[in-house]
């Protein structure tokens, strides 16, 4: 008997500010990098190979940003994909600078949250950014410039949605007065659930929810643990289990998993056919 073809498409779709149609499962890029997000990967032919094999796989939703790298990541998916399949949407971000490996620093100047788009859009080759999503707020410029810049920029065609990343319930109702907010991207996982009540909220208003991280999972994938337990009834890996926790929480959530492993992408791809009992899912909901 031969198994099913590895594919993102059970994971379900998800409308995308109401009118972009995403594959739920998607795929994350900062991994692509050098060590601490900063530079090329060590194997950038290997790079390209996986973001091709991920669309193969059915992934139409690949988050970047302009920070990875710098601009790294955003250079690796134009030159994998680029003329881009109609159906890909690529969301980026704008809002850190860096000085170096592992170091960020919020800038949210409208002038610089502009120059980035900018340059997102020369890097990825595309007339229109399908999802822009300021990186961080930055406590030092106040919100209504942030987002009016990225408002202006929508006005102007350059960018399609605006989204957020790293927020409150709070910073969702305050940038939703200057623009329309479609989708949020948090820390987020089976054992790390901080941002609870944000995503109840964007479940609530049909606001997509991007988990980075979200593989994760700390002691309960340990032998004997809940998440061990259940990945081996499944014939599963934890990972598998820890991503269709998160689908089965919310019909909002996005998961992008990364990795610059072509085994590690297809194992995260076999996620989206794993269905878990409702009482499956209360066992892990419980134990984290």
């Amino acid at each position: 008997m031969t198994s099913a073809p590895v594919t993102a498409a059970p994971s379900g779709s998800f409308l995308l500010g109401g009118d972009l149609p995403v594959t739920r499962l998607g795929f994350g890029s900062m991994q692509l990098t050098g060590e601490g997000v900063w530079g090329d990967p060590r194997d950038p032919d290997e790079a390209v190979r996986v973001l091709r094999r991920s669309v193969e796989l059915g992934v139409d939703l690949i988050d970047t940003a302009d920070s990875y790298g710098p601009f790294v990541a955003e250079l690796l998916i134009k030159k994998a994909l680029h003329p881009y399949p109609e159906n890909l949407v690529i969301a980026t971000k704008a809002g850190f600078t860096r000085q170096g490996p592992a170091q960020w620093t919020p800038l949210g100047r409208p002038e610089y949250l502009r120059q980035q788009a900018e340059l997102s859009l020369r890097h990825l080759g595309v007339e229109r950014i399908d999802l822009f999503q300021l990186h961080r707020i930055d406590p030092n410029v106040p919100l209504a410039d942030q987002i009016g810049e990225l408002k202006a920029l929508q006005d102007e065609g350059k960018i399609r949605h605006i989204g957020l990343s790293e927020v409150s319930v709070a910073d969702v109702e305050a940038a939703s007065k200057f623009a329309d907010i479609v989708s949020v991207q948090n820390l987020y996982n089976v054992a790390n659930r901080s941002a609870e009540a944000l995503l109840d909220y964007s479940t609530e208003h049909g606001i997509g929810f991007i988990p980075w991280f979200p593989l994760a999972n700390g002691p309960l994938a340990r032998d004997g643990g809940p998440l061990a337990r259940i990945a081996r009834d499944h014939g599963a890996t934890p990972a598998q289990l820890a991503l269709a926790w998160l689908l089965k929480r919310s019909p909002v959530m996005l998961p992008i998993p990364g990795t610059s492993s072509i085994a590690h992408l297809e194992q995260n791809i076999g996620a989206a056919s794993i269905e878990l009992t409702d009482a499956e899912f209360d066992i892990l909901a419980a134990a984290a």
